[in-house]
Order: structure tokens, then sequence, then C-alpha cells
């Protein structure tokens, strides 16, 4: 008798089914797809744009970190970002004078323009691990948001967020340290998070991510309290000092790395005065329209609101409404609160930088409404408003207050003018030939480097500035009387990445 004619008997049971395995393919390609979308955008923009004010600081300290083994240049902030940037340099081939001398502002100067090197290659060798760095904090953004919401969905809602922000991608393709700080902060939260239900070896990882945020930027010290605390009511008390122990052996270990002879306690805390001391000082702030001195409290809630996706802030507000009384509120909504709030006491109103950390958590805090019918037009919208200023992400803000060409009129700094557009400077110039150039630009990039030739017109008389008057729009927003009077007498012709605004004078 053939297996086909044995028959089943009556009454058997039916042999258990297969469980159908979950299809993950679809939410593993959709993430592929929204992390190669945030990829092209920030090496787009890294090699498109000009050293801003403070990335020829880090670079210099950085090659110096690495070839003379010496923190002396940039002690206000902890090594451990601008060993990241050393990684990329170490395929530059950086020349660098030991016998330079002078503060890191020259050094930045010396190292990018004045020791033969390519000042292109070098940029784009410190900010590729950064591009990096922002998108592995990316899978962490999928990864923790799927946690908390349970939902694939609402991990990939949150990583779209996160992969279409401006201001991440703007500033995630810089060889600067916010992002970074941001990101392993970020990651300790969600280790924690995970550390709830299975202590190893979440735990230690997390102690390894807080120690990499405090070796980064000093500003994430906020969040430890709320952090620890958190350890503390879940894992008691020894979990909690094995964290903090770990993450001051990654602050240690990172100072020790560049130099092992150095004084770690020392070293850091000089890093905290010398930020305190920044604080003391008066800076200039810009916001719709008004030029002051000293610094507003609501700058930075004000200024997100301006340079953030409205489908972003739709979702931030539900999501951060429904998330207070989820048990990831205090891990998700809390260490922002308090980094946020301590970075509105600052007296630096100079971009939403100092709270690049928002569109970091508030991406996590969505996903918990990514069920909700309006979630994928928000997030419709949210991209599409980031597609559109492609590849000027830095002066970015949304339709409300007129995208990107109207940045200027509200903010300045860091949020549309941080001396990104040199480059692009000089090929619009090519259009000018034989013209008299006069410029006035903020930025740590040289314009002869660039071949542009043109003189300070704040040196000579008013009247014999004639010609193209060329004009970073954050010293427009920051002008005194003399430079007003010759802008408000001349005739805008040009604009050149929302930064840079050329007149004519006759």
């Amino acid at each position: 008798m053939s297996l086909a004619t044995i028959q089943r008997p009556t009454g058997a049971p039916l042999p258990p089914a297969r469980a159908a395995a979950p299809r993950r393919w679809p939410f593993v390609l959709v993430a592929a797809v929204l992390l190669a979308q945030m990829a092209i955008a920030m090496t787009t923009t890294a090699v498109q744009q000009t050293p801003t004010v403070d990335e020829p600081v880090y670079i210099g300290a950085a090659v110096v970190q690495a070839q003379q083994h010496s923190l002396r240049y940039n002690p206000e902030h902890p090594p451990l970002g601008k060993l990241a940037m050393a990684t990329g340099l170490a395929f530059a081939g950086v020349r660098l004078d030991p016998d330079f001398r002078g503060d890191q502002t020259e050094l930045g100067r010396h190292v990018l323009y004045e020791s033969g090197n390519d000042p292109g290659t070098l940029l784009l060798a410190a900010r590729l691990p950064m591009i990096v760095l922002t998108l592995l904090f990316g899978v962490v953004v999928l990864l923790f948001a799927t946690d908390i919401s349970k939902s694939r969905t609402g991990g990939i809602a949150a990583l779209a967020l996160y992969a279409f922000s401006p201001d991440v991608i703007a500033h995630g393709s810089l060889a600067t340290l916010d992002v970074p700080a941001a990101g392993f902060l970020l990651t300790a939260a969600w280790l924690l998070w995970r550390a709830r239900t299975g202590p190893a070896p979440h735990l230690p990882l997390a102690g390894l991510a807080l120690g990499a945020a405090l070796a980064t930027k000093t500003n994430t010290l906020a969040a430890v309290p709320v952090l620890l605390a958190l350890v503390w009511w879940h894992s008691r008390w020894r979990a909690a000092l094995g964290v903090l122990l770990t993450a001051i052996a990654v602050v240690w270990i990172s100072h020790a790395a560049v130099d092992p002879s150095v004084s770690f306690p020392r070293a850091y805390l000089d890093g905290i005065r010398a930020q305190l001391a920044f604080e003391d000082r008066v800076w200039g702030g810009y916001l719709f329209g008004t030029h002051y001195e000293g610094s507003h409290w609501y700058y930075l809630p004000a200024a997100l609101l301006v340079k953030t996706p409205l489908g972003a802030l739709l979702l931030w507000a539900a999501g951060t409404a429904a998330l207070v009384k989820h048990p990831a509120a205090a891990y998700v909504l809390a260490p922002a609160a308090a980094l946020l709030a301590v970075a509105m006491t600052g007296n630096r109103d100079l971009g939403v930088r100092y709270a690049i950390f928002v569109p970091m958590f508030l991406a996590v805090a969505a996903a918990v409404v990514a069920h909700r019918r309006y979630a994928k037009v928000a997030v419709a919208l949210a991209a599409v408003s980031s597609l559109w200023t492609f590849p000027y992400y830095l002066p970015y803000s949304n339709e409300v207050f007129g995208g990107p060409s109207k940045t200027a009129l509200h903010l300045h700094d860091s949020n549309v003018d941080w001396g990104q557009d040199l480059g692009r400077l000089a090929e619009r110039l090519k259009r000018y030939l034989g013209e008299r150039k006069w410029l006035v630009y903020k930025g740590a990039g040289v314009p002869e480097h660039h071949g542009i030739h043109a003189s300070d017109p704040r040196e000579a008389p008013p009247d014999e500035v004639k010609g193209l008057l060329i004009v970073s729009n954050t010293a427009i927003a920051k002008a005194d009387a003399e430079l007003r009077a010759l802008v408000d007498t001349s005739t805008p012709i040009d604009v050149v990445g929302h930064s840079i605004t050329i007149f004519r004078r006759s």
C-alpha cells in the first residue's frame, strides 16, 4: 500500500501547523532605504560645504591628538569625538608643522590652509566618521522606537522622522560634536530601557554608551542623574554604581588614549570650567528679526519651531502627549527634558545644534502614535519638506516661516549661515568677472584659497565701496551702523545657498 492511500483515522487530531515566520524583509528594506537616503543627503552636504566656524578647531585638535598625543588644544571638550574624526584623518596623510605655536583657531587655519594639505580632502575625511555615527544612531532610533511601541510601524515612523530631519542631516554631516554626544546618550537610554527585563549585557553596554557621551561633550552631564536614577529604581544602587563607574572608565580611557600621563579628573574639570567661562561672556542673539545682547530662555524652543518640519512637530507633540503615561517616558522624555532645561539656561543663543538631542529623542516618542491615521500623512509631509531643501539643510526652516530662503529673517549663526557656502560663492562669482568685490564673510574658510579676492568694506570710506558687496546673512543680522548703511543703500541681486547675499553698489 502506498503512502498516498494511507488515511488519517477518523477523529485523529491534525498535525500542528507550522507558525508563519514574521515577514521581516519589508521592515529591513524600508529601514535600509531610509538610511541610504540619509547617507546620500549627508555625503552630498559634506562634499559641497566649506568649513563651518567650529570645524577647523576640532580638526586641528584631532590632528594634534593623533600625531603629538597632546590634549592642549580645544581642552573645553573631551577628546573622544575628536578621536573619531582622527580615524578618518588617518587616511588623509595630514601634514602638521611640529613646531607650530598658536591658539586653536590659528591651528585649524594652519592645518587646513597653510601646511600643504588639501582642505576639501581633510574636511571630508573628518566628516565621514561623523556620518557613519549618525547612521548608526539611526539604527538605535529604529530599535528603541520598535521596542517601546511594540510595532515595526512605530520603528519605521521614528526612523523616517530622524532620517529626514534637516537639523540631524545638517549637523550629522559636519566634523562637530553635537550629534555624536546626543547619539551616544540616546543609545545609553535605549540600553537602559532594555536592561529593565534583561540586565546582562545591557547595563554594561549602557555604561559604555553613557561614558562615550560624557567623553564627547560635557553638556551631557545634565542627563546623568536621570539615567542613574532609572537604573537605581529598577536594578538597585549597585547596578547604578556599576554604570557610573563604567562611564567614568570610558572618559578616563579616552583621555589616556591621547596622553597616558594626563591627570584625567583635572583635565575633565578644566574643560567644564572652560565651558562655564564661555557662559560668563555676553553673546549676541537674533530671533524673529531682532538682534539682541544676552540670551532669551525661550530661544531654543522658538528656533526648533522654525527649523522643524511641520509633520515632525505634529508627531512630536502627539507622541509626547501619548508617552507621558507610558513607562518609556522616563527613558525618552525625561533625559531630553533635563538636557533642554539646562540648554535653555545657557547664554549662547547660536543655534538649534545646542538642542540637537530633541529631534533624536522625540522621533522615538512619535513611534507610539504611528498607528494613528494622520501619522503616515505627517511623516510624508516631513519627508517632502526635507527633500525640498536638499542640499541646503543648514539654513532649513519650515513652510510656515517661508522655507530656507527666509530663515535669515528669523534666525542667524549656525541656524542658517555658518560659513558653509564659501565654495559655492566662488562658483557664483564667476558670473561677475571684472567687477570690484567687497566681502564680509562669517566663517572659518579662506576666501583667497577659493579664488575670491575681495576687500573689507568696513575698512574703506563708504563712497569708495562700489561694485559687488557680498555679505554673510549673519553679518547682516548683526550689522553695526556702518555696515547697515552700506547694505541699505545697495541693491540685492543674488543669494548663495540661502546664507550669503550679493548686493550691487554703484
